[in-house]
């Protein structure tokens, strides 16, 4: 009988046991099983560390637009602030009439320029001083018609010969024939020794004229104006195209100055096409005549300034 080895059974687990086996499994710690936090990749043995990456081109892309809106905004503020400092100092060194908004209204004053009275010989007085008896005018008379304003034709054949107005032409202005010689009688009794005048007309369409008569002495020139060229009804010898007058006893009182005989006069409705405004003054030993026409109305506001100014040259 053959030998047989006999080898030792295998024990079974019993059903107990195969179940605390499989409760309690090995743990088998792998590569996967580690979080990838965990491995820093200077634990690598025989490895470098890894250099940063670069941040993603996207990002670049917006930073540098940001910069460059950043960047221009910037140069608009700027800009802003130089012309807005550039404006301030502009206003500041403008006057107030020059600045729109601001500017004050127009009156219908006319924009004359500055009036500068002609040098006396040394020693002499003024017209109306009192030391100077007869109100003798020893500036050039010439020098001391009213400039025109500004932007007015000025009539050349106004102011005659060298200044100096001829009668016949002082005459011309007046309508009636009889009164023309009238007057001239009148005038060369008194003992008129010249005349001197000017003439312009402004864009609106007012003719002016200004005479200045003068003669030996103020009371000569007070007693033919008071008594033969004017009252308070008015003129005796109306111009050409006016024939029924009014005192203007609206004239400003701050017009008549001390030493001035002053009758300005308004055409009475109801009048022509054209209307007409004069004024007679004397001042010394002159007589000032001004008239004012125009088509549709003569403004007052420039007449009693135009009057205004030509008693100032001539006191």
């Amino acid at each position: 009988m053959t030998e047989q080895t006999q080898r030792p059974a295998v024990e079974q687990p019993g059903p107990e046991e195969a179940v605390a086996h499989e409760a309690v499994p090995h743990e088998v710690v792998t590569h996967e099983t580690v979080a990838p936090e965990t491995v820093a990749p200077d634990a690598v043995p025989g490895r470098s560390p890894l250099p940063a990456l670069p941040p993603p081109p996207a990002a670049v892309r917006k930073d540098r637009r940001a910069l460059r809106a950043a960047l221009r905004w910037t140069a608009v503020a700027a800009v802003f602030c130089l012309v807005g400092a550039g404006t301030a100092y502009g206003i500041s060194r403008m006057e107030r009439t020059d600045l729109p908004g601001l500017a004050t209204a127009s009156d219908g004053r006319w924009d004359y320029p500055e009036l500068v009275r002609p040098p006396l010989p040394p020693g002499s007085p003024g017209p109306l001083e009192a030391g100077n008896h007869a109100g003798t005018h020893y500036a050039d008379l010439r020098a001391l018609v009213l400039p025109a304003p500004r932007g007015a034709t000025v009539e050349p054949g106004a102011r005659g010969t060298d200044g100096w107005v001829p009668v016949k032409d002082f005459l011309a202005d007046y309508a009636d024939v009889e009164k023309r010689r009238e007057l001239a009688q009148k005038l060369t009794d008194h003992g008129l020794r010249h005349i001197a005048g000017r003439g312009w007309t402004t864009p609106d369409g007012t003719r002016t004229t200004i005479r200045l008569l003068r003669f030996g002495t103020a009371a000569v020139s007070e007693t033919l104006l008071a008594g033969d060229l004017a009252n308070t009804g008015a003129p005796a010898y109306p111009v050409r195209g006016a024939e029924y007058y009014a005192l203007d006893e609206t004239f400003p009182p701050e017009a008549h100055m001390k030493g001035v005989t002053l009758f300005p006069y308004t055409e009475a409705e109801p009048y022509g096409a054209e209307q007409v405004r004069q004024a007679y003054f004397s001042a010394g030993d002159t007589i000032a005549v001004i008239t004012q026409t125009r088509e549709g109305g003569v403004d007052a506001v420039p007449f009693r300034q135009t009057v205004t100014l030509q008693t100032e040259l001539l006191s």
